[in-house]
């Protein structure tokens, strides 16, 4: 949330933020590895749930569109930290180069089409691994299932919508917190 309110998310915008939203974007950027990091956490503690009961085409589904996701999105924050740093060596009017033209293009469309394709993809495999191993209630993987469909067919229409994916993360996870102190020891 913190790069999407810092960089605007037209992507002909002329690059005020490079001068205006370098804090926030160098934070923003900073976090972005802990962020992975905890994503990745919540992949395991998913998979550590599905134990045996894991069917393989939606694990392997569920793994890599969670993978890639992570790429794309490491990508895009290391695109983004490449022209705050290359704004800094004193070009400038480099927000008027072409070189930041085609590095702001490559990051809109990784971020709007690539990234929130693979989120609803991941949301659509791990929803239907949720109702066919029971570790969450179906109403979450119902959610998860009409969150995707947001995510694929109506992103471009909802300028939040990214925020669609750590909510439902965030349910699940609340899900499984909630039920492991719940159970005997």
């Amino acid at each position: 949330m913190l790069l999407r309110t810092a960089v605007p998310a037209d992507p002909l915008e002329p690059g005020r933020w490079l001068k205006t939203g370098r804090e926030d974007v160098t934070l923003a950027l900073n976090l972005m590895p802990f962020a992975g990091l905890a994503f990745l956490w919540f992949v395991g503690v998913l998979r550590d749930r599905l134990a045996e009961k894991e069917d393989r085409f939606f694990a392997t589904v569920f793994l890599g569109s969670a993978v890639l996701l992570l790429a794309v999105l490491f990508v895009s924050a290391a695109i983004i930290g490449a022209l705050l740093l290359v704004s800094t060596a004193g070009a400038d009017d480099f927000a008027g180069t072409t070189t930041f033209h085609i590095a702001r293009a490559t990051i809109f469309i990784l971020v709007n089409v690539y990234a929130l394709k693979l989120a609803g993809m991941f949301m659509i495999s791990t929803s239907t691994v949720v109702i066919y191993t029971r570790i969450a209630p179906r109403g979450i993987a119902i959610v998860g299932y009409l969150f995707a469909l947001v995510l694929l067919f109506g992103s471009s229409l909802v300028s939040w919508a990214f925020i669609l994916l750590p909510a439902w993360v965030l349910l699940l996870s609340l899900h499984i917190v909630i039920e492991t102190f719940r159970r005997p020891a």
